[in-house]
């Protein structure tokens, strides 16, 4: 055997023991990582459904059908009354111009759309109002459910609770026995009725 065939054999070994030890160490971190997986105990639930079904939703949004049905009858009732206000300027407006008085019929137009104008803005200003506070409350019961949810998995053991909803599926499939929705709902609906 000469010299170069034994530097070949001799390189060959080296890197048939690099391969075999790569491989090696890709197994042991396959197993750690199988092994670790099946330390974890991992649920999902789908956020739609469970803030859905929230009593405390429910009752958020039931209290603010109330004060935006009031809203509507209010805004109704301010809408009838400026249109019957704004007929009869109309009709004075109509007897002044006739009397030759155009300047005191127009000043009385302007009065009546600046009103108008002033009306508009303050209902759509309420409106925003009543719309932002359903949203602030809406955004605390989200955040209240995260941190129920949150604490049931720290309180139970579980290493991951994924999230899932029709809009964002980050859950594709997932066994039945693994969906905590309906069991974190009559919990969350058990802790709101304490609170009531």
């Amino acid at each position: 055997m000469d010299f170069v065939t034994f530097v070949q054999m001799k390189k060959t070994i080296e890197l048939y023991k690099t391969k075999k030890m790569k491989t090696t160490i890709c197994s042991i971190f396959v197993m750690l990582f199988l092994v670790s997986c099946q330390k974890d105990k991992i649920a999902y639930i789908d956020s739609g459904e469970l803030i859905n079904a929230y009593q405390a939703k429910k009752d958020v949004e039931d209290k603010f059908k109330v004060k935006d049905d009031a809203f509507k009858k209010r805004t109704d009732s301010i809408s009838q009354a400026f249109q019957l206000e704004a007929q009869n300027g109309q009709l004075e407006a109509q007897k002044l111009a006739r009397k030759n008085n155009r300047k005191k019929a127009e000043e009385l137009m302007t009065g009546l759309q600046q009103k108008q104008q002033l009306l508009q803005q303050q209902l759509q200003f309420e409106q925003q109002q009543l719309t932002q506070a359903f949203q602030t409350d809406m955004d605390t019961l989200i955040v209240k459910v995260k941190d129920f949810v949150k604490d049931y998995g720290k309180k139970n053991g579980y290493t991951y609770i994924l999230g899932t909803s029709d809009a964002s599926a980050s859950v594709i499939y997932g066994a039945e026995k693994n969906n905590l929705t309906q069991t974190i709902l009559d919990a969350l609906n058990a802790a709101y009725k304490k609170e009531e």
